[in-house]
């Protein structure tokens, strides 16, 4: 080797450095200026990166994701074709230890609905929110036994707590107490933010509740939801770029608030401007998210390898990185209508 050679090596590596930096960048702004759900309902793997929740939960992105294991001693993931079950080690964390804890109560297993895409952000279709690994939908229907194949998890139907032919009127032939058990438990973690249900199953809560209250006010009525319920994390310690939410309202919730969505007005159709000129719906860009979403979305994807040591093992913490699941727990401190009934003027959201 001549006296140059490690003088040409370095010069080659800081040059190799320039352009990977460059193509970075190239790619950044060529993500910035496509369609946010086209950009991240494409994304095969998680980012390369550490695990981080970016923005708000319907307006945002997320990096570093993790997947949740497609079968657990107290869960299985439905609807594996999405690619809808990556989520923050916090909310992977937390799902494992309420799989545990459910059936300590009688619930045989959960069935997991969407979380987020691999890198989060907007969706192909589907929900508003879920977009920066922090929300997780939970169906109503247990885990039955013998387990779901994996191509039963992607035909086997919903069931609704409702009445379909009544009004806002729960089922009593398929809710039951461990329903009401289940959801209450969802609230009551200490990192869950919101958990969301259908108005008629909030006031269901609220007429036959009788333990106790305190987690009450988390949960909150929406359209839909009767089919799951959502489970909505608060953001976690350490993440700078996650925007919280505002705080949810003292009280139980089974007030004046939740009789609105038992009177006409959010079922009331849009009134409509007969002068107004057609207004062409205009797409979210990546340029709309957080500007680290397109960072995120143009950085190189996580090995496959890796992601797949993290699958489940009887060792929960191996699903989470740098903390186990009990430190995690501890120190955490466009959704439709039944299709029979016109939309509202101005919908409640999930934001």
């Amino acid at each position: 080797m001549t006296a140059g050679s490690p003088r040409v090596l370095k010069a080659a590596l800081l040059a190799m450095s320039v352009v990977s930096a460059l193509q970075l960048q190239i790619e950044t702004a060529s993500a910035e200026d496509r369609p946010a759900k086209e950009v991240f309902g494409h994304m095969a793997l998680p980012s390369a990166a550490a695990s981080q929740p970016i923005g708000s939960y319907a307006k945002g992105c997320q990096s570093g994701a993790i997947a949740m294991p497609t079968d657990g001693p107290g869960w299985q993931a439905m609807r594996l074709s999405r690619n809808r079950r990556w989520g923050q080690p916090q909310l992977i964390s937390f799902l494992e230890r309420f799989s545990q804890d459910a059936q300590k109560i009688g619930w045989p297993g959960l069935l997991l609905g969407d979380i987020s895409q691999p890198r989060g952000g907007p969706m192909l279709t589907g929900h508003a929110s879920h977009q920066i690994g922090l929300d997780v939908d939970v169906w109503w229907r247990p885990m039955p036994s013998p387990r779901l194949t994996v191509e039963q998890r992607e035909t086997v139907p919903f069931i609704s707590m409702l009445d379909k032919s009544k009004f806002l009127t729960v089922d009593d032939r398929k809710w039951s107490p461990l329903n009401a058990r289940l959801v209450m438990m969802a609230a009551s973690y200490p990192q869950v933010e919101r958990v969301f249900v259908n108005p008629a199953i909030k006031q269901k809560l609220c007429q036959t509740w009788t333990g106790d209250r305190t987690f009450m006010g988390k949960i909150r009525p929406i359209y839909g939801h009767d089919e799951h319920f959502h489970i909505r994390l608060e953001c976690p310690p350490g993440a700078p770029n996650c925007k919280p939410q505002a705080e949810v309202g003292k009280g139980d919730g089974c007030d004046k608030s939740l009789a609105w969505w038992f009177t006409k007005e959010p079922w009331a159709p849009p009134k409509k401007d007969p002068n107004a000129k057609p207004v062409k719906p205009r797409q979210v860009m990546v340029s709309d998210l957080p500007a680290a979403c397109a960072a995120v979305a143009a950085a190189p994807s996580a090995n496959p390898e890796g992601i797949a040591a993290q699958a489940y093992s009887s060792s929960p913490a191996q699903a989470v990185r740098q903390q186990n699941v009990e430190q995690v727990i501890q120190n955490a401190p466009a959704i439709q209508p039944p299709s029979d009934i016109p939309l509202p003027t101005q919908r409640p959201t999930l934001n």
